[in-house]
């Protein structure tokens, strides 16, 4: 591990830009480190994602109930351990975090493997499988996310941001097509190999990683578990900027999952598009992604981030059009194709945005479970939406959930159009002003809540 730089480190306001503040990216190796490590174990998880369900169903012939059971305990984590998970983001090492949860994940992940070649493979491993490796992501997340203001200076969070979301998008793209021809030429089982071998190189990159901004940890008096978390949810439900950040994308989460229940089913089912159509669709929003994540920086330079935040949150309701009045046919699967890929522009670049306004409106020693925070709504809402989205579908149907979540996701646009965030015109950095009438509680004595 290389040593720290010299430069201190503040535990109670967002880091200052340095004297000579670096204008680039290129050639930073810590950052490089990072999203490499990042992007690989994430090409690992998409494999994984596409073999799981493979064994499931082909290899143990499992139920539509215990698949259903599966897909549960990989999303359970999310929404039981996030908030327990920031405050462990904040409270120890994110770098060392990171490396430990990367090297048990890889171990856990070989169980599936070895279960298999020794004839003992069930439906009960693979759920306690896919629960270790959901809590183990989780707790990985808290730190990794969080890790990005103490690689970069502040001014070059939304660049920083938007790389490493550009290499996730490739990432995630690329294990779902590699892990798609893998099962098919090594087996779903071994495929897993592939996954177990990617958590370690996440982990040798991760150990390369030399913070320049390092929160320092035993500073913060050691408090309770509840008294914790209280603290990062108080921070966010009291700062003017970020309550209604955190509020949009948890009310986003809850109408995009509504409709994303019954996108595919719809595709296939009622329009008749097959796995072509719905193939066609997917790589239009994975390049939309990418394309988003890339100009993300340039459209906060010239648009400013309220209005990025705006127009992107904007574009998912309109975009979600065209899907409520296709029918079967090539020129109706153009018309999704297209407004796939222009919505996921659009939200990648918000996405991107969001999160690099959050990271530098947030103190280094609450960055943790300020995110988990945003994490642990947004998974209860897509929760809550998964059981809503098939009330509805049962009593109207199909295309009355997805009308319906389509008319809800005006609320998030609603949300920030009301709020002082879509005043911003540059990013809130250490000595960028806020708009006048914005009262910051962590500028005033009385309401300071670290």
């Amino acid at each position: 591990m290389s040593p720290l730089p010299p430069q201190p480190a503040r535990v109670d306001a967002p880091v200052a830009p340095s004297s000579a503040p670096a204008t680039s990216l290129r050639g930073h190796r810590s950052f490089q480190a990072y999203w490499l490590g990042e992007a690989t174990a994430l090409a690992g998880s998409s494999v994984s994602a596409v073999a799981l369900p493979v064994i499931a169903a082909m290899e143990l012939d499992a139920t539509p109930g215990q698949v259903s059971t599966l897909a549960s305990a990989m999303m359970a984590p999310a929404f039981l351990l996030a908030l327990p998970a920031g405050v462990a983001g904040d409270r120890f090492s994110k770098k060392q975090l990171m490396v430990g949860t990367d090297l048990a994940a890889a171990a856990v992940v070989t169980v599936v493997p070895a279960c298999w070649a020794t004839g003992t493979l069930s439906m009960p491993v693979l759920y306690c499988v896919a629960l270790l490796l959901g809590a183990l992501t989780v707790l990985h997340q808290a730190a990794a996310i969080a890790i990005v203001p103490e690689l970069v200076e502040p001014e070059l969070l939304p660049d920083a941001n938007a790389q490493a979301m550009a290499a996730f998008a490739v990432a995630g793209s690329a294990g779902t097509y590699v892990g798609t021809a893998a099962v098919s030429l090594l087996g779903a089982a071994r495929c897993l190999l592939l996954d177990s071998a990617s958590y370690l190189i996440s982990a040798w990159c991760a150990s390369r990683i030399s913070t320049v901004h390092a929160a320092q940890h035993s500073a913060v008096p050691r408090i309770g578990m509840i008294t914790s978390i209280r603290e990062g949810m108080a921070h966010v439900l009291r700062d003017p900027l970020q309550r209604p950040l955190v509020l949009t994308m948890a009310y986003h989460a809850f109408a995009e999952a509504i409709v994303t229940t019954y996108f595919a089913y719809y595709l296939l089912t009622e329009l008749d598009y097959g796995d072509i159509g719905l193939g066609l669709v997917l790589g239009a929003v994975g390049v939309g992604s990418l394309v988003g994540a890339l100009v993300a920086s340039r459209m906060v330079r010239r648009l400013g981030p309220g209005m990025v935040l705006l127009v992107g949150f904007a574009a998912y309701p309109i975009c979600g059009i065209p899907l409520l009045l296709a029918r079967s046919g090539h020129g109706w699967l153009i018309t999704l194709v297209a407004a796939s890929a222009v919505k996921a522009v659009a939200v990648t670049a918000a996405a991107s945005t969001q999160r690099s306004l959050r990271q530098q409106l947030c103190p280094s020693h609450l960055q943790s479970r300020v995110q988990q925070t945003s994490v642990w709504l947004v998974a209860g809402a897509r929760l809550l939406a998964t059981l809503a989205a098939g009330a509805v579908a049962a009593v109207v149907g199909v295309w009355a959930a997805l009308l319906t979540g389509t008319v809800l996701l005006l609320s998030p646009v609603a949300l920030l159009w009301i709020s002082p965030v879509r005043q911003l015109q540059v990013m809130p950095g250490a000595t960028t002003a806020l708009p006048a009438q914005i009262s910051r509680p962590m500028e005033g004595g009385g309401d300071r809540v670290h």
